[in-house]
């Protein structure tokens, strides 16, 4: 039997303590040093959130049923006509349906860039607490394989991570999704979506993605495209025709978004 060194004596002491500390003190801590909403940097006080003021929280228009079954969009009052929303009259899909988890406006988008452009996973705890309140959005994943919309290796190195990984590692842990797979590759450095029209943004990404030199693809999976946000679908279904040239035959998408 090996025998602990001082210093793995120590850690194995002090671990523990400082746990226990940390939950003991972290209350307190709160009380005469509340959090900061990111949002309006008001107090986070009395909220079902831990980022989010009782206010901004307010603000979040969690999207649920009756929505757009081509992209998650929320209709508002009750459904007449078609189930495809205004977004997405132009798109011919090559998935078959999409979830989005809140509209990204406001709080919400605050959450958003706060991830994306400032490294902040611990939002995703907030994240939880809203897929916890949007049962037909969890329940969505079950048995299905998520796959990430890939980022360019420039410009991952550039941000640092890929915030389509970061949100499906967080999505695998709180549903009943059956695995997480890197199935694609970004072939070509891209420009930002963000400013572009409909008809730009489907060229700009037209060719843009493979599969992995490892992937496999199983027929009758379903596969989930992950992606922080959704706007005209013109990613996902570049993704998609990628996946369904492999052999996929059943191939949703999903977000935290709808721009």
């Amino acid at each position: 039997m090996r025998c602990l060194d001082s210093d793995e004596s120590i850690r194995l002491v002090i671990m523990p303590l400082t746990s226990f500390l940390k939950q003991l003190l972290q209350p307190m801590v709160e009380v005469f040093f509340p959090r900061s909403c990111l949002h309006c940097g008001d107090a986070v006080e009395h909220s079902d959130y831990q980022f989010l003021c009782s206010a901004c929280s307010r603000e979040l228009f969690l999207s649920k049923p009756p929505s757009c079954s081509t992209c998650g969009y929320p209709f508002l009052g009750m459904l007449a006509g078609p189930r495809v929303c205004p977004h997405c009259a132009e798109l011919d899909p090559l998935f078959e349906q999409g979830k989005t988890l809140f509209l990204a406006k406001g709080p919400a988008r605050s959450i958003i860039h706060t991830l994306k452009y400032q490294s902040g996973f611990y939002v995703l705890e907030d994240v939880k607490v809203m897929i916890a309140k949007v049962p037909h959005y969890k329940d969505y994943f079950d048995g299905a394989i998520l796959v990430p919309v890939p980022l360019h290796p420039t410009k991952e190195r550039e941000r640092g991570f890929n915030q389509s990984l970061v949100i499906a590692k967080s999505l695998n842990d709180v549903t009943m999704a059956k695995d997480l797979q890197n199935l694609l590759v970004r072939k070509g450095y891209t420009q930002t979506q963000t400013q572009l029209s409909r008809t730009a943004r489907h060229q700009n990404v037209k060719n843009a993605f493979a599969l992995a030199s490892d992937a496999v693809v199983i027929p009758d999976q379903t596969y989930i495209l992950i992606d922080d946000v959704i706007t005209t679908g013109s990613t996902f279904n570049a993704c998609a025709a990628v996946l369904r040239e492999a052999g996929a035959t059943q191939i949703k998408v999903a977000t935290l978004g709808h721009g």
